[in-house]
């Protein structure tokens, strides 16, 4: 591997790019995945990772970052279509205080928003409830990102 350095032991990113049947991926392209977040702060938020292992947007190449910004656009439209969201958060945290969770692996969150989409449970408990399993969101999500890449092959 290149890039910043040689994949860390215990690279979620990583592993879940290794995995050939990973129960959260949703979509693989040739240099980037999207994957459901495994503590999401919504139904269908989404991460588009890298393949290989980079920290910074900097040590992308550009075909990554192709592949990326495609994918993320992909994101929304699928998005769109399966949840009907009055809004998406998308964002890259770059450094631990940024709010990186994962710092050294690069990725793009995608996060559906609906008006009045925090309640009583989220603000009293700090808690959220999520209504659908994540098996089943990427269950919903995964024919619209697999008939999007085959629409965007023959454009």
């Amino acid at each position: 591997m290149s890039g910043s350095g040689s994949q860390p032991p215990g690279c979620i990113f990583c592993q879940a790019r290794e995995a050939t049947d990973h129960e959260l991926v949703v979509f693989r392209g040739s240099a980037a995945y999207v994957i459901l977040n495994l503590f999401p702060y919504n139904n269908g938020h989404l991460m588009i990772v890298p393949n290989r292992h980079v920290a910074n947007l900097s040590d992308a190449s550009a075909g990554e970052l192709a592949e990326l910004i495609e994918m993320t656009r992909s994101a929304e439209a699928a998005l769109r279509e399966a949840y009907k969201p009055d809004g998406l958060n998308v964002g890259i945290n770059l450094g631990r205080s940024a709010g990186a969770g994962i710092v050294d692996h690069l990725h793009i969150h995608v996060v559906p928003r609906w008006a009045a989409d925090t309640n009583f449970v989220t603000v009293v408990g700090d808690t959220r409830v999520l209504p659908e399993q994540l098996g089943t969101t990427r269950d919903r999500l995964r024919p619209i990102f697999e008939r999007l890449a085959v629409e965007r092959r023959q454009d």
